[in-house]
């Protein structure tokens, strides 16, 4: 095919070299009616690109198929049957994923019980039972690994009737699944597998990351192109192969939950990054990996300070690693991820792509070189001297393992509708959550609609936004009380 073109793009210099004007959404009209104090900070261009994507870019049929020749592109580009434009990021894509192969039926879905909080989401809207895989936990980290083939076969044993599997790889730490060998596992049961590789839209393009999906043998995989490749926020494409997923059943699944008003900007973006890709991605990916090694090597150096590598990876760890995720232990300097992550901010003007208790993260991309890399090893050097000045960070009442896997007493669906109470955190012990509490990021709630609340998640919980936790999406944001089913 030819990748040289981008057919969005195209259509996009089309439009403005035909001088067209619509009496259609955008009322903006190409940004003649905004705001100059709008215009003063965000400029002409965007609202330029912001046109209708039918009956306008296209028109009113679709007859120039730009979406549709953008995604075929898409799909040969990394050796997939078939790929899918969202604008509404992976949170749209992975319900619909979810929906096209489980919803209606009643064998559930084995799910990792490390999914992002969206996984949770799709649950709730396709009334889907979890089938869940524990993952494996380094209890000393405290830290969670993707599942291990021989996990996803143990829970095929213990729900053999399930519609299909679901895991995430790489995790928001860049930790990845060894997805060949879950694929194999799936498969020889007939059952499809789904991959949230909303972290590895940059996977197929470099020999030396982790196996992509699609190549590892997933049904379907689901990337966020803003996460580790170059297109806007809510951007988003799955990839489809085989003859285990419906593929008019996923794009009606897809077209429940999608917008009917997509954004051209984000199509476009998709669109421009795929031909970069295909034309420099080995390059550009080559430079970012060089540059993120660097980085590791200079951060090691810090004084108790540690980048995790060869401890995430073992047979009773991860599978491998994306080395542009840097993860850092601050855990040795005796203050926490949170506390280093928050100074950074407001002393260097730099912010980390996630923090726990213990650890910060550092996402390097092909838009990063000797500069930024330099800035981030300054702002952490700054860092590192005025960490031996902190205060102790409060103490989080860290639960073992065991303890953080709650027992699934009701279906997502069932509690989150149905009749629910406020109660204090004393009396929701014992009780039926009907929310997700999700610590974010990473977004891997710590409770999901249905499970029964113990006292050790509780505290967890109430102790971790005393340090620092961001939980945004209970009914009472400071845990004193929780919704429970009725």
């Amino acid at each position: 095919m030819q990748h040289g073109n981008a057919p969005i793009l195209d259509a996009l210099v089309d439009y403005r070299a035909r001088n067209r004007y619509g009496f259609t959404p955008p009322g903006h009209r190409q940004g003649r009616g905004v705001d100059e104090r709008v215009t003063a900070v965000l400029g002409l261009d965007p609202f330029r690109a912001d046109v209708l994507a039918n009956g306008g870019l296209d028109d009113r049929r679709s007859r120039g198929a730009y979406l549709a020749c953008a995604e075929e592109l898409m799909a040969d580009a990394v050796g997939a049957s078939y790929a899918y434009f969202s604008t509404c990021g992976s949170s749209l894509s992975v319900k619909a994923a979810m929906m096209a192969v489980a919803g209606g039926g009643d064998g559930g879905l084995l799910v990792s019980r490390d999914s992002h909080k969206s996984i949770v989401a799709g649950l709730v809207f396709g009334g889907l039972q979890p089938r869940w895989i524990t993952p494996r936990w380094d209890a000393d980290r405290h830290f969670s690994h993707p599942p291990s083939p021989q996990q996803v076969q143990e829970a095929w044993q213990r729900y053999p009737d399930a519609d299909g599997a679901l895991v995430v790889s790489p995790s928001p730490y860049g930790t990845c699944a060894d997805l060949r060998g879950i694929a194999e596992v799936c498969h020889r049961r007939g059952k499809p597998l789904i991959v949230d590789e909303a972290w590895g839209a940059h996977l197929p393009f470099h020999s030396d990351l982790p196996t992509w999906a699609m190549d590892a043998g997933a049904d379907i995989c689901v990337v966020s192109v803003h996460k580790m490749g170059m297109g806007f926020e809510q951007g988003s494409v799955f990839h489809v192969q085989g003859e285990l997923i419906d593929r008019n059943r996923l794009t009606a699944c897809a077209d429940l939950l999608m917008t009917t008003s997509p954004n051209v900007l984000v199509y476009a973006a998709i669109d421009g990054w795929r031909r970069q890709m295909v034309e420099r991605g080995e390059e550009l990916l080559d430079a970012a990996l060089g540059t993120a090694e660097s980085v590791r090597a200079a951060l090691g150096r810090l004084p108790q300070v540690s980048v995790m590598e060869q401890e995430l990876l073992g047979v009773q760890a991860s599978h491998d690693l994306d080395r542009l995720q840097v993860l850092v232990d601050v855990s040795a300097t005796g203050t926490s991820g949170y506390q280093a992550a928050d100074w950074l901010r407001e002393h260097c003007s730099v912010d980390m792509g996630m923090s726990d208790h213990r650890r910060v993260l550092a996402t390097m991309s092909m838009a990063d070189d000797e500069d930024t890399a330099g800035r981030l090893l300054d702002a952490f050097g700054a860092w590192r001297s005025a960490a031996s000045d902190f205060d102790p960070p409060p103490q989080i009442q860290l639960p073992d393992p065991g303890q953080l896997l709650l027992e699934t007493v009701m279906l997502p669906r069932d509690a989150f509708f149905g009749d629910t109470e406020m109660v204090s955190a004393a009396d929701a012990v014992g009780r039926v959550s009907a929310e997700q509490i999700t610590p974010y990021p990473p977004g891997i709630p710590a409770v999901v609609p249905g499970e029964r609340l113990d006292t050790a998640v509780i505290e967890y919980l109430r102790t971790g936004i005393e340090a620092g936790m961001n939980v945004p999406d209970p009914a009472d944001p400071s845990l004193k009380e929780f919704r429970v089913v009725v």
